[in-house]
C-alpha cells in the first residue's frame, strides 16, 4: 500500500479540488449571475471575487500541490462557513447538502494535516507549509 501512497494523494487532491474548479470557473465566466445569487442570500459583493479566487484558483492550487496546507485549511473553513450559510436550511435541501460540505471540510482538513505529499509543487519547490 505505502508504494501506492503517492499517487493515491495526488488523486484524492484531484477528486477534492475538482468540485471547485468547476465550481470557480463557473462564477467567474458568469461574475454577473454569482453576484445576483449571492446578493439574493445577502452575501454581500465584496466576497464574489474571493469566492471566485478561493474556488477556482484555491482548487488549482489543491490540485498541483502548491500552498497545499495553507490553502486545505482556507478551503475548509470556506465549505464550513458556506455549509452554515447557504445549506442549513434543512426544509429546503434537508440535510444533505449541509453534511456534503461538512465531509468535504473533512477532507480538506485532512489534506492540511497531511501535506500534499511527494508528487506536489510544494515538494518540488522544498515548502513545508
Amino acid at each position: 500500500m505505502k508504494k501506492l501512497e503517492d499517487s493515491g494523494i495526488v488523486l484524492a487532491r484531484i477528486l477534492m479540488a475538482i468540485l471547485f474548479v468547476v465550481a470557480g470557473w463557473g462564477k467567474l465566466t458568469d461574475y454577473a449571475g454569482t453576484q445576483q445569487f449571492m446578493a439574493s442570500m445577502g452575501i454581500p459583493a465584496l466576497f464574489v471575487p474571493l469566492t471566485v479566487l478561493l474556488e477556482f484558483g484555491g482548487g488549482l492550487a489543491i490540485m498541483f500541490g502548491f500552498l497545499t496546507r495553507t490553502t486545505a485549511l482556507i478551503t475548509a473553513i470556506f465549505t464550513v462557513l458556506t455549509a452554515i450559510l447557504a445549506h442549513s436550511n434543512f426544509a429546503v435541501d434537508g440535510p444533505t447538502m449541509f453534511l456534503k460540505n461538512i465531509s468535504i471540510a473533512g477532507g480538506f482538513l485532512l489534506l492540511a494535516i497531511t501535506g500534499p505529499g511527494a508528487l506536489s509543487l510544494d515538494r518540488l519547490l522544498g515548502k513545508k507549509w
